[in-house]
């Protein structure tokens, strides 16, 4: 995190220093807001726009139930999946498979099932991608163990109506849970470890609930990126660099994060050394942040326990302020109406950064940092200020609610309507749900940035299209990228010319 403008002099210190010997008068009655009372948040979301209900289900119930096909150990998930229809329900027996399952059809069940504690194990022993893949819709994948893969555990690619849970992952490479690019989707009771970017991922997606989910041992724990209507809410996030995170991401095609709510979380002790890939944006990540907004807008953070996190409780900052961001005109860099309810917060910033330490003088402050708030910032506000150490947010309002009970979910009464993919769009919806993951436009995210694969392609889709399904490594600095090559011919040589003539 850089910090711009601030010039620590002498003076300042000393009179830092003079104002702790002054003396003081008696101090009024602190005014402290109740959060239970009946005050909840009401703004961020356009019920006329979808209908909102407080249902837990993303994928609608069955009308008649089809078809059950069992995979026992031995046999090949993924041949189940080709003969399996919309409607029916892949059971998958306790043993251990190494394959990647690709599921390009609506209305599939993958249910492992779990015999006296032994579950279905997909494997890949660093030799696969991707253990799980969707593109259909109403998807359903649970009871899994997925470990040892090089790219992703489970990702869904523009997906529509989705419910992952109860999943153990570990050890998958990039991301352990990654929804991209779809709307209406539940990942809830997984337990996922040792991921090198983000262990939950919510990339460009709507109307998410991300519940009960215990994420560690990773970069990030849990990710909301350029997406909205997301609610992030009993989890148990500890021992990943970063916490919780609400990003803008520059250089995405969809270009905002907004409404997101952070509530009832146990975050702590996220001081695990930060081990993304150079240059990527999580690698900028401070290792012991608790709660970090950038350029997110109108995030809620409630009723969380956050405790021992070295550099800070919460971090909120702009564009400019981050590390590893290149500049997007398209998207808003300044973080609006971020909102900070009642949380308890113990024990952070207890060996924060060497730029909190200059805020924090800056602002006459002492003690360990709870929030810390860097760079522009419009609309905020903040109750019970008193009960943190904060740095950057003297100026914000006291908020005129104290809780979002009235908000109990943003899963919508009926599953959206699948995304209906022509075939001139074919190669977009393959760019936005595959290739935006890892690849921005103009910066560096996984993969290298879109302008430079447009350099050294721009003549040859065809070479790009072959190395979409076979590529190697080229670069030390970049991490391997995950074959495609489930993907067919004509989607692979479509997503090359597209990517290869976006301008943004």
């Amino acid at each position: 995190m850089k910090v711009n403008n601030i010039v620590v002099t002498l003076l300042l210190a000393g009179a830092f220093v003079g104002g702790m010997y002054l003396g003081q008068s008696r101090s009024p009655a602190t005014t402290i807001t109740d959060s239970s009372k009946n005050v909840s948040y009401q703004g961020g979301y356009d019920k006329n726009a979808d209908q909102q209900t407080s249902s837990k289900s993303a994928v609608k119930q069955r009308d008649v139930a089809g078809e059950t096909l069992v995979v026992n150990e031995g046999d090949k998930i993924m041949d189940a999946v080709i003969a399996a229809k919309p409607g029916d329900t892949v059971q998958i027996m306790p043993g251990t498979y190494h394959e990647t399952v690709f599921i390009d059809k609506d209305d599939i069940r993958i249910i492992g099932v779990i015999k006296e504690g032994k579950r279905a194990v997909l494997d890949g022993q660093k030799k696969l991608n991707d253990a799980i893949l969707y593109s259909g819709n109403n998807i359903v994948v649970e009871n899994l163990k997925i470990t040892q893969y090089k790219g992703n555990g489970i990702m869904g690619q523009a997906g529509n109506n989705f419910e992952i849970r109860n999943n153990i992952i570990e050890d998958t490479g990039v991301y352990g849970i990654f929804p991209q690019l779809g709307k209406n989707g539940i990942v809830e009771y997984n337990i996922i470890s040792g991921i090198e970017d983000a262990a939950i991922y919510v990339g460009m997606s709507d109307n998410i609930h991300v519940a009960h989910n215990e994420v560690f041992a990773s970069v990030a724990g849990i990710e909301i990126e350029n997406s909205r209507h997301a609610i992030v809410e009993n989890n148990l996030v500890y021992d990943n660099a970063g916490g919780i995170l609400a990003f803008v991401t520059p250089g995405l095609p969809v270009k905002t994060t907004f409404d997101v709510i952070i509530r009832h979380n146990f975050i702590n002790k996220n001081n695990h050394v930060n081990f993304g890939a150079p240059g990527s944006t999580v690698s900028g990540i401070p290792a012991g942040t608790g709660i970090l907004v950038m350029a997110a807008d109108d995030v809620i953070i409630e009723d969380n326990i956050i405790s021992d996190n070295k550099v800070a409780g919460i971090i909120i900052t702009d564009h400019a302020n981050a590390p590893n961001i290149t500049m997007d005109p398209e998207s808003d860099p300044t973080p609006e109406r971020t909102m900070i309810l009642n949380n308890l917060m113990v024990h952070n910033g207890y060996d924060t950064i060497d730029e909190a330490k200059v805020l924090m003088l800056s602002e006459f402050k002492q003690g360990n940092p709870d929030i810390v708030r860097v760079g522009d910032n419009t609309g905020s506000c903040i109750i019970n200020r008193h009960q943190y150490v904060t740095v950057g947010v003297n100026d914000w309002a006291e908020c005129d609610f104290t809780n979002t009970d009235s908000i109990d979910s943003y899963i919508l009464d009926e599953p959206v309507a699948p995304r209906e993919i022509h075939g001139s769009e074919r190669g977009k919806m393959a760019y936005l749900g595959i290739c935006a993951g890892c690849h921005t436009y103009t910066g560096r995210m996984i993969g290298p940035p879109v302008q430079v694969i447009q350099a050294m392609y721009m003549d040859n889709p065809q070479g790009l299209a072959d190395y979409i399904a076979a590529p190697v490594k080229k670069r030390d600095d970049y991490p391997e990228m995950p074959a495609q090559n489930y993907l067919d011919e004509e989607t692979r040589l479509a997503v090359a010319k597209y990517m290869l003539s976006v301008k943004k």
